[in-house]
């Protein structure tokens, strides 16, 4: 299952974005670090097309795919040379496959700031700034055990390793997300292992009040250049402890239509270039993921690891044409199954059987 780490500086409110969204209660007390270790958290994502599909297939339950979430500890300035939690944060981010940077752009007098005042940009360069001298001085570790060695023996993909660590030294000590230099396939292959922080996706969450969540022109403080979505969290912490009816309700007082956190989730979802495929019966009806660009074997490999091996084909109906049908039968009537073999790319929303040898 794919990590998501949510980050971010001491009290902006993402342990309460991270109760909210796993409902798993985590102490979120108003003081820096009460976060020590990372608390772990599995998501449902959302997906309204299992439930027409149950229905139809009468299933006896339905399992959504899901995304682990990870709550990692507050960090602060000097956190790459271990200031405050900062190697705790440091290890901790590394295992994570996309980041979530929460921001505050709300005031509230009881709830300190760690630098004292809200400035949402200062807080974003903060973090980013630390990631990326965490990253330089990986980077220089490696360049100091290999490129010594490109030199004396001429060895064309090690100097091609160099030249693409340089390129990211370079950028690093000059302030740039290493995510911002180019690379060739070749540099690619030979850097593949150095799993640099500012490689990884972010959406940065900022948290803001209420009466802002509610602006059509809302405007992003952190520019343009970041993926960025408001939230407000003090929201969505109520909204977490209502029955579902009552949550859609306020929802759509509020004029939503879906919660900020429904919308994080999916975006990161996006995010990580990940694609659903369903299967359906009357036992269940099921989400599966797989990466996008996944061939079919490896999509029935999710389902049994032996499945991928033993592929022989899927018979594959899109979602939009098994609704329109009203059944499996009735697709396969209307030609509307296909039946795929090895080298079919999976898409989002297709239905599926996969037969496979034994």
């Amino acid at each position: 299952m794919l990590k998501v780490g949510i980050v971010g500086l001491p009290n902006v409110g993402k342990s309460t974005l991270f109760t909210a969204l796993t409902k798993k209660q985590v102490d979120c007390a108003n003081f820096p670090f009460c976060t020590i270790e990372p608390n772990v958290g599995i998501v449902e994502v959302p997906d309204e097309r299992l439930a027409v599909l149950a229905d139809m297939s009468k299933s006896e339950k339905i399992i959504p795919t899901a995304i682990e979430f990870v709550d990692i500890a507050g960090l602060v300035k000097g956190a790459h040379k271990g200031e405050g939690l900062g190697n705790k944060f440091l290890s901790n981010i590394r295992e994570v496959d996309m980041i979530v940077h929460v921001v505050r752009d709300f005031e509230n007098s009881d709830i300190a700031h760690v630098d004292g005042n809200i400035d949402p940009l200062r807080d974003v360069e903060v973090i980013e700034t630390e990631l990326m001298m965490a990253d330089l001085g990986v980077v220089e570790k490696r360049l100091e055990s290999i490129e010594r060695r490109a030199i004396s023996t001429r060895d064309q993909l090690l100097l091609i390793q160099v030249g693409a660590l340089k390129k990211w030294q370079t950028a690093l000590g000059a302030g740039k997300l290493a995510s911002t230099v180019e690379l060739s396939d070749k540099e690619l292959e030979t850097v593949f292992d150095v799993q640099l922080l500012t490689l990884k996706e972010v959406l940065y969450v900022v948290n803001v009040d209420e009466e802002a969540i509610k602006k059509t022109d809302w405007v992003s403080p952190l520019g343009e250049d970041r993926v960025v979505m408001p939230i407000s969290v003090k929201i969505e912490a109520e909204l977490s402890v209502l029955e579902a009816e009552e949550a859609k309700e306020f929802l759509r007082e509020l004029g939503f239509n879906q919660s900020g956190l429904d919308r994080m989730i999916t975006k990161s979802y996006e995010m990580l270039e990940l694609v659903t495929f369903l299967t359906t019966g009357e036992k269940e009806t099921r989400a599966w993921t797989v990466k996008r660009g996944d061939k079919a074997p490896q999509a029935a490999g999710k389902i049994h690891t032996d499945f991928e091996k033993a592929f022989i084909r899927a018979e594959v109906i899109a979602y939009d044409d098994f609704v329109a049908c009203g059944s499996e039968a009735v697709a396969k009537e209307k030609g509307k199954l296909r039946v795929e073999g090895k080298e079919y790319i999976m898409k989002d929303g297709d239905v599926c059987h996969f037969r496979v040898g034994v």
